[in-house]
């Protein structure tokens, strides 16, 4: 008899919707027609195969330029489970962020902050073999982004995160804790249950801060279920 159990769907609320009204892009992009499920290939569910030979690891982000980036080192660490409390294995997960000031080494991001050329602000990690994960940055700031008025996006990290081929890939963020901007982020706000947005807030962790050197954050991440970490296609994954 096999031990897996049944999918426990989505509770409402736990995910973001397609079209979240408070988020003013969301109503631009999002499909105006039902979707349709497309069957997939043996292309799209086992390749290509993500290895760390063929997408070398990024796991400091402070160590891509000649010079140190300003601002703050943290070390950010987690596990990847499944629903049942189950270790992903070796999965890749990609991260940006913005450098210390809120602005982000992209030629789009005209954020009137200073760039930083040794900051990036892009990695990539495997989780090991019990699914855990770990990764040195900069913690970012916040940064304006014209939804309404006098808007901030509160600090926070892109997660990517693929299973064994591009077809399957879940994108989140990750917030800190005791960041005033929460309460003013309709992206964050998306999730209208409370319970599950606050699986997006990082917890600090003194066992992964190292003495005199970065204070460290806990990120854990569910792929699905009932205790599923929001991501971005509202529960579609």
């Amino acid at each position: 008899m096999s031990d897996t159990l049944p999918f426990r769907p989505f509770a409402a609320g736990t995910q973001p919707p397609l079209d979240a009204p408070a988020y003013g892009s969301t109503h631009l992009r999002h499909p105006k027609r039902a979707l349709r499920k497309l069957a997939q290939t043996v292309s799209e569910t086992t390749g290509p195969h993500f290895t760390p030979a063929l997408f070398p690891e990024i796991n400091d982000l402070t160590k891509q330029a000649s010079g140190e980036p300003l601002g703050e080192r943290i070390i950010v660490a987690g596990q990847v489970t499944d629903e049942d409390g189950r270790p992903i294995p070796n999965t890749m997960i990609e991260v940006w962020q913005a450098n210390a000031a809120g602005r982000y080494a992209h030629p789009r991001d005209m954020h009137d902050a200073p760039a930083d050329p040794n900051f990036p602000g892009e990695g990539r990690i495997f989780t090991d073999t019990e699914g855990r994960y770990r990764f040195v940055t900069i913690k970012p700031g916040a940064y304006p982004w014209r939804n309404h008025h006098n808007a901030w996006r509160p600090i926070h990290i892109h997660f990517s995160l693929f299973g064994t081929g591009f077809a399957q890939r879940l994108i989140t963020q990750m917030y800190f804790p005791g960041d005033p901007l929460l309460n003013l982020d309709p992206i964050y706000h998306a999730v209208s249950d409370a319970a599950a947005r606050e699986r997006l807030v990082s917890r600090f962790d003194l066992a992964i801060t190292e003495p005199e050197w970065a204070l460290g954050y806990r990120f854990d991440i569910v792929l699905r279920g009932r205790g599923a970490t929001p991501f971005e296609d509202g529960g579609h994954h």
